[in-house]
């Protein structure tokens, strides 16, 4: 279910502030250019916005999950 239209896009995100816990706040036009840390869980991962962010939530860019590592078989 989507947000009501008259509340607007939900964002906690300061202006100041550059560490951002809040991964479901929605990126909003100010941001633009600006280089921000978003909390994975685990430690703060650096993004820069761009205007094809907009309205994106900041949870999209910083994954949570790591990537699956495979040994390589080693023949005897």
């Amino acid at each position: 279910m989507t947000r009501s239209l008259w509340k607007g896009p939900f964002s906690e995100i300061a202006t100041k502030n550059q560490k951002i816990w809040s991964r479901r706040s929605v990126i909003l036009p100010y941001l633009i250019g600006k280089q921000i840390m978003i909390h994975n869980g685990k430690s703060f991962l650096t993004l820069k916005v761009t205007d094809e962010m907009i309205g994106h939530k900041l949870g999209e860019f910083a994954s949570t999950r790591k990537k699956a590592f495979h040994k390589k078989k080693t023949k005897k």
